[in-house]
């Protein structure tokens, strides 16, 4: 068995286990730590990445995606699912090709959204057409690539749920592993599309649920997108205003050893 198909292994089991929250690291280093903490598999956040080149979410190429998934991979032994937004482009074709770099950049899991932010939400059967080409494209590889299909409406400013739940289904009836939609915000919601499905759902934490709360409504899989990357960001504000407001320099003694971590 090779490296990467012993890591897709691993990730398919754990959505046949107990529910796990699946981290999102931005760059290497936080993989390494997230890694050292203990959490068994790793995902990508769009957002994060693209903070790191100093670019807004949406602007990165999947060749510079490509370039960060093989550095997330080989930073750590864990399995790595990428965040592969639409997949750089509108077309079935272009959702089947960014499975593929993904994979042969060491992914063992990715996902694919129904949304384009040059054209908004994609049309229903348009986005079927598209998962259905990454499930084709996921499924002609030699090791278990684990697809998810993601549903746009509640982050893109439509909280239509019965239009997610059917977008979710369709998505599953066409072959995707894991299901998730964005942007959920009660249990209630969670609970509802959970029962309506029978793959595996992710969902996108949020700070007034907890992990029981959620596993709970039903969920497989518990992610947390770009929030860690901007906790982090955060203290880095707060510590640098001290510093140029009033020459504070407190907070750097609050940091942590790095050989714990990398």
């Amino acid at each position: 068995m090779t490296r990467q198909e012993r890591k897709a292994a691993e990730f398919r089991a754990l959505h046949a286990g107990e529910p796990f929250v699946i981290p999102n690291p931005w760059d290497a280093g936080s993989a390494r730590v997230f890694a050292a903490l203990g959490f068994r598999a790793l995902a990508t956040t769009s957002s994060g990445f693209a903070f790191t080149l100093g670019l807004r979410d949406g602007a990165v190429t999947l060749d510079q995606v490509a370039a960060h998934v093989a550095a997330l991979d080989a930073a750590t032994d864990l399995p790595v699912s990428v965040d592969l937004e639409n997949g750089y482009g509108p077309d079935p074709a272009d959702a089947a090709r960014a499975i593929a770099r993904a994979a042969e950049a060491g992914a063992v899991g990715g996902s694919i959204e129904d949304y384009d932010r040059a054209g908004g939400l994609y049309d229903f059967e348009h986005a079927v057409e598209r998962v259905a080409a990454a499930v084709e494209a996921a499924r002609a590889l030699d090791f278990p690539f684990t697809l998810t299909a993601r549903a746009e409406n509640h982050l893109r400013g439509n909280p239509d749920l019965d239009d997610t739940i059917a977008r979710l289904r369709a998505f599953e009836e066409a072959g995707a592993d894991v299901l998730y939609a964005t942007g959920l915000r009660t249990a209630d919601e969670i609970r509802s599309l959970c029962t309506a499905v029978s793959k595996p759902v992710n969902v996108l934490a949020v700070p007034h649920l907890s992990f029981a709360e959620i596993v709970a409504a039903g969920a497989q899989r518990v992610s947390v997108g770009g929030a860690l990357t901007w906790v982090a960001v955060a203290a880095l504000v707060s510590a640098a205003e001290d510093m140029r407001d009033r020459g504070d320099f407190s907070a750097l003694g609050s940091g942590v050893q790095i050989e714990n971590w990398v």
